[in-house]
């Protein structure tokens, strides 16, 4: 007997009206945000102007332009620059620290070139914080903490508080010195800091990383790794599959250029010897003209792999070329002309070639798990090209999605043409899925059967199938079996290391059984691997609940709030409400409450929210704990 669902249990919401968010806060009320601040100055400026002034301006001028070239190439804003010093704002904290390192290092190298009276120097610090917004400039503790942390900078070093070191440490191939916590005048509480090693300044993704501990001649070998000054990240760099360009001219091909790219994208994904970029985010460049360098920066990619394809007739062309962006060098192009009967076989032969030059070392074993099996109806196959469009495509919106319905029906007419196919029959249940989710079925319990149904039938015709094992996950996480969904999902991951959503899957299966750290840290690989995914709503939302299951109120906050910006469902207003009243903030608190009561008339009493959330969740209390903060009075 099924358990009762997530969602669907009780008549579904409202139609929602239109949300205005965030809550509109008074006029006299200083707008406020984010930001990543870099602080920088010159060393010994003032001893320089006092030697020689306009020798010292005119190198001040010469580094001045380098600094802001950095600052202007990684996406910052200087608002502010009096006498020698710089202040910048990033809306990354990963961007503000590549612009440091970069600048940092391209004034070492004039530095090298001149005498030593022509050299200068910077200290730079690095915080991220809340500041207020006034005109075109910003103040507030999140600008006076970066000044304060650049004067604990060595010349021509960089030094960063812990909540940049916390949001770049998995991202960035760098290395840090624990500096402690230091005191600072006019700062409330004590910061901590860490100095940045400039030795290693790769801008690659930090994906399938294992720690390998650097030890100093100082450091006694007892120490255990958490003691140890710095640790670096030994990591391996990875890949993204732009969306190959349809040659042929007609845009009815568009949906057979796409299927290739994305069959390549899972076929490099099966190797595991390095992380591919999922095709979520590959794909919001399609159609775009793209510096390959920024590419490379947004999607955390260090190598990329670009194409075409034109077909024509029976006949098709396709060309790919493997480029290092970091260094903007072509390792590798061919092309290959082929009749459509051979299509399959070209798309492993691109796939195998690519993976050999980025991973030379690939085993045996996994070469053979490059070999899939295909339908043999290539009528099938288009159906299924068809349906997956419809599918990437969709709205993505509640209550309505036609783009759902259309994938569903093109994956039905695949399955009718070749029942073998277990591809289409695994998206068949994912469109089920996002059915439940996006609340579009009107009878759920029937929908969550269907969801298993497809994802059994995929896995007993391919039981390496990552998107049916996925699938089979999400279904017993809407049961409540959190256990036997985290199995399904590690099982996914297994077969396809790269798959996102399994990610997303495995780390709700670890958070509703109560494992919030381990699903903290499941959602954030997934964000990693998918960073402009156009369902990232929903991994800030998983995080939202790791978050909230750890006290961290304030972070959880910053998720709903992500969520909420990409997606305005009901549902989130009640994780708004929640969260609020936990910080006891009485009236914003009240408002999200109002406004998601009015969608949910029926919630009078505990068990009616149980009913309609996730079952046996570790998360639910604690957001029923919240909406009674925010002013939720449940008849007992």
């Amino acid at each position: 007997m099924a358990s009762k669902i997530y969602i669907q249990l009780i008549p579904p919401l409202k139609q929602p009206k239109t949300i205005v968010y965030p809550v509109n806060m008074p006029k006299s009320t200083p707008r406020r945000k984010l930001a990543a601040i870099l602080a920088a100055d010159v060393v010994g400026f003032s001893k320089k102007m006092g030697e020689n002034e306009d020798r010292t301006l005119s190198n001040l001028k010469s580094c001045r332009a380098i600094t802001e070239e950095s600052i202007e190439n990684h996406h910052g804003r200087i608002f502010g620059s009096a006498g020698d010093s710089i202040i910048a704002e990033f809306a990354s904290p990963v961007d503000a620290l590549l612009a440091a390192v970069e600048f940092q290092k391209n004034i070492r190298d004039r530095n090298n070139e001149l005498d030593t009276s022509d050299q200068m120097e910077f200290r730079v610090g690095l915080n991220l914080g809340d500041v207020i917004v006034e005109g075109e400039n910003l103040y507030g503790d999140g600008v006076n903490v970066a000044a304060r942390i650049e004067a604990l900078a060595e010349p021509g070093g960089i030094s960063v508080s812990g909540k940049i070191y916390d949001e770049v440490r998995r991202k960035l191939d760098l290395s840090f010195v624990n500096r402690g916590s230091q005191e600072m005048k006019n700062i409330e509480e004590p910061v901590q800091t860490f100095k940045v090693e400039l030795g290693n300044t790769s801008k690659g993704l930090e994906t399938f990383s294992s720690k390998t501990p650097i030890e100093s001649q100082n450091t006694p070998h007892s120490l255990n790794d958490e003691e140890l000054p710095y640790t670096k990240e030994v990591k391996i760099p990875a890949i993204a599959v732009l969306p190959f360009i349809n040659m042929g001219g007609d845009p009815e091909q568009e949906y057979f250029t796409d299927g290739i790219t994305e069959d390549i994208i899972t076929n490099l994904s099966l190797w595991r010897t390095f992380p591919v970029i999922s095709r979520n985010s590959s794909f919001t460049y399609r159609g775009q003209s793209h510096n390959l360098k920024h590419v490379s920066s947004e999607l955390g990619a260090r190598y990329i792999v670009e194409g075409s394809v034109r077909k024509g007739g029976n006949r098709v062309r396709i060309t790919s070329q493997l480029i290092d962006a970091e260094n903007d060098h072509h390792l590798w192009s061919e092309r290959w002309d082929r009749t459509l009967e051979d299509i399959f076989d070209v798309q492993d032969e691109v796939s195998e070639a690519i993976a050999r030059r980025v991973a030379p070392s690939v085993t045996g074993h996994e070469q053979n798990r490059l070999i899939q099996k295909r339908p043999e109806n290539f009528s099938a196959w288009e159906e299924y090209l068809q349906g997956l469009r419809c599918f990437n495509e969709r709205k993505r919106t509640d209550f309505e999605d036609p783009g759902l319905k259309q994938a569903s029906q093109h994956f039905k007419k695949a399955i009718e043409l070749e029942p073998s196919h277990s591809d289409a029959h695994a998206n068949l249940g994912l469109c089920c899925m996002w059915e439940l989710v996006q609340r579009i079925t009107s009878d759920s319990e029937k929908t969550l059967d269907a969801i298993m149904d497809h994802g059994r039938k995929a896995e007993a015709l391919n039981n390496e199938n990552p998107l049916a094992l996925m699938s089979i996950s999400a279904a017993y996480f809407f049961r409540g079996e959190h256990l036997i969904a985290l199995d399904y999902a590690n099982r996914a991951l297994q077969f396809n290391p790269s798959l996102a959503f399994s990610y997303f899957w495995l780390s709700l299966a670890q958070i509703h059984s109560g494992d919030f750290q381990q699903g903290e840290s499941s959602i954030l690989k997934g964000i990693e691997l998918s960073p402009a995914d156009p369902d990232l709503n929903h991994f800030h939302t998983a995080l939202y609940f790791a978050l909230l299951g750890q006290e961290k109120f304030d972070k959880a906050l910053v998720s709903i709030d992500k969520s909420l910006h990409k997606h305005q469902q009901g549902l989130m207003l009640g994780f708004r409400a929640a969260v609020l009243g936990h910080l006891e903030r009485g009236p914003e608190a009240k408002m999200a409450l109002d406004r998601y009561l009015e969608l949910r008339p029926n919630l009078k009493v505990r068990d009616d929210y149980r009913k309609i959330f996730v079952p046996n969740s570790a998360v639910a209390d604690i957001i029923i704990e919240g909406l009674i903060k925010a002013g939720w009075t449940p008849k007992e």
